[in-house]
C-alpha cells in the first residue's frame, strides 16, 4: 500500500490528478456497506412482514432513519479520498477507522430502536466529528479547512439530537434519529452556514478530481445492486423451492440487471466526463451525490420487496409492500432523471412515464398475487431499458452537456 513515514502537514493534501481509480482500502470500506445495506433490508423487512398495519408503514421511515446514516458516512468517507492522497498512511488509517465505524453501526441494526442506539450513534458522531478535526493541520491556508471547521460545529449541534434519540426508544428514538441525518445532509447541502462566517465556495459534495469521486459513486450504485443480488441469494436459498419461488427469483435477478442497465446508460457512464466538463463543480458535484443518495435508498428499497415476493409470492400484497415493490424502482428512476438533469441537462421522459405507471398500477395491483407486482415493476424497467437501446440505435454515442 506504500506506507511511509510523512508528517499530518500539506503532504497529505495534494493534486490527484494521478489518483484516479479507488483503492483497495476504499473497497474494503465497500464490501462493509453491504454488510450494512443488507441490515438495513433485513430489519425493515420484519416489520413489514408483521401483523401491524401501523408497523409495516412505520418500517418505510425506518428504512430512511437507517440507510441515510450509513450513506452518508461512506459519502464523507469517499470525500476524504477524493481531496487527500489516499496513498499516505494517515488517510489509509482514516479509511480503515471508518470502516470500523460503520460495522459496528451495522451490528446495531437488529435492534437499533429498542436497544443498542449506542453502538449506532457513537460510531457515527466520532467519525464525523474526529475526522475533520484530525485533518485540519493539513489544510492551513486551503479553503477546504473552512469547510471542515462548520461541518464539526453543525456535527456538535446535531450530535444533541443523535445522543438525545439514543437515550429514548422506539417512535422517539426513530422521530429524533430522522430529524438528525435530515439536518446533517440538509446543513452539508447548504455548505454548513455559520452566522457571521462568510459563505464558502467548497461544499461538502466538491470534486477536486473529475474521476474519482464520480466513480466512486458509481461503486456505491454497484454496492447497493450487489446487497439487493445478496438479499435475493440468502432469501431463497432459506425457502423450499417452488415454481413461484423459482419465479420470483429470476424477476428479481432480471430486475437488478434492468437496474444496472438503466442507471448505466448513458448518465452513469459518462459520468467523470459530464463533471470534468462543468463549469461549477461544485453545483455538479451536489445535484450528483443527491441523485445517487436518491437511488441508492431506492435500490434498498427494491431488495426489501423481492425478498416479501421470496417469502410470499401468491400472496396478496399488503399496501405497505407495494410501496416497497413499485416505490423502490419509482425512487430510483427519480434520482436518474436527477442524474438526467446533471450530465445531459434534460427531463428524461421515458423516466417519468415509468414512474407515472408503477404509481398508476398500484391499486389494482393491491389485488392479486405479489409476483404478479413485481413483475409488472420488472416490465416498467425492461420498458424503460428497451427504449433507451432504441433511442441509441443508429446514432452516435451522446457526449456529455452539463448545465453548470
Amino acid at each position: 500500500m506504500g506506507l511511509r513515514k510523512e508528517g499530518w502537514g500539506q503532504d497529505l493534501l495534494k493534486s490527484r490528478q494521478d489518483v484516479r481509480q479507488a483503492n483497495f482500502l476504499e473497497l474494503f470500506v465497500d464490501l462493509v456497506l453491504v454488510f450494512a445495506l443488507s441490515g438495513v433490508v433485513s430489519r425493515i423487512v420484519r416489520d413489514l412482514s408483521g401483523d401491524s398495519m401501523l408497523a409495516r408503514w412505520r418500517s418505510l421511515a425506518y428504512l430512511l432513519v437507517l440507510a441515510l446514516p450509513l450513506i452518508w458516512l461512506w459519502i464523507t468517507t469517499a470525500h476524504i479520498t477524493s481531496w487527500f492522497d489516499p496513498r499516505r498512511r494517515k488517510i489509509q488509517w482514516l479509511v480503515l477507522t471508518s470502516a470500523f465505524g460503520l460495522l459496528v453501526m451495522s451490528s446495531a441494526l437488529p435492534a437499533a430502536f429498542y436497544g443498542r442506539g449506542e453502538a449506532f450513534v457513537v460510531p457515527y458522531l466520532a467519525l464525523q466529528i474526529l475526522r475533520p478535526l484530525v485533518l485540519l493541520p493539513a489544510l492551513r491556508g486551503h479553503e477546504l479547512r473552512d469547510v471542515y471547521v462548520r461541518s464539526v460545529m453543525w456535527s456538535c449541534v446535531t450530535a444533541g439530537l443523535w445522543v438525545g434519540g439514543a437515550a429514548t426508544a422506539g417512535d422517539a428514538r426513530a422521530t429524533l434519529w430522522g430529524l438528525a441525518v435530515t439536518v446533517d445532509i440538509v446543513a452539508a447541502q447548504l455548505r454548513w452556514p455559520v452566522p457571521g462566517m462568510p459563505r464558502t465556495r467548497v461544499s461538502a459534495w466538491a470534486m477536486d478530481s473529475g474521476h474519482h469521486l464520480p466513480e466512486r459513486y458509481q461503486q456505491l450504485l454497484m454496492i447497493a445492486l450487489g446487497e439487493t443480488l445478496l438479499a435475493v441469494g440468502v432469501t431463497f436459498a432459506g425457502h423450499r423451492i417452488t415454481v413461484a419461488t423459482s419465479a420470483a427469483l429470476v424477476v428479481a435477478y432480471v430486475s437488478t440487471v434492468l437496474l444496472w442497465r438503466i442507471y448505466f446508460y448513458r448518465s452513469g457512464q459518462v459520468l467523470a466526463e459530464a463533471i470534468g466538463a462543468a463549469t461549477d463543480r461544485h453545483t455538479a458535484g451536489r445535484a450528483t451525490g443527491i441523485a445517487h443518495v436518491i437511488m441508492v435508498v431506492g435500490i434498498v428499497a427494491v431488495a426489501a420487496g423481492f425478498e416479501l415476493v421470496l417469502v410470499h409470492p401468491t400472496g396478496h400484497p399488503e399496501p405497505a409492500w407495494l410501496a416497497v415493490i413499485l416505490g423502490g424502482p419509482a425512487l430510483f428512476l427519480y434520482g436518474r432523471i436527477r442524474l438526467e438533469r446533471v450530465v445531459f441537462n434534460r427531463l428524461s421522459m421515458r423516466r417519468v412515464v415509468g414512474i407515472i405507471v408503477l404509481a398508476a398500477t398500484a391499486v389494482p395491483l393491491a389485488h392479486v398475487p405479489s409476483l404478479a407486482a413485481a413483475v409488472t415493476a420488472a416490465t416498467v424497467l425492461l420498458a424503460i431499458a428497451a427504449a433507451d437501446a432504441l433511442h441509441a440505435a443508429a446514432r452516435p454515442p451522446e457526449t456529455p452537456t452539463p448545465a453548470h
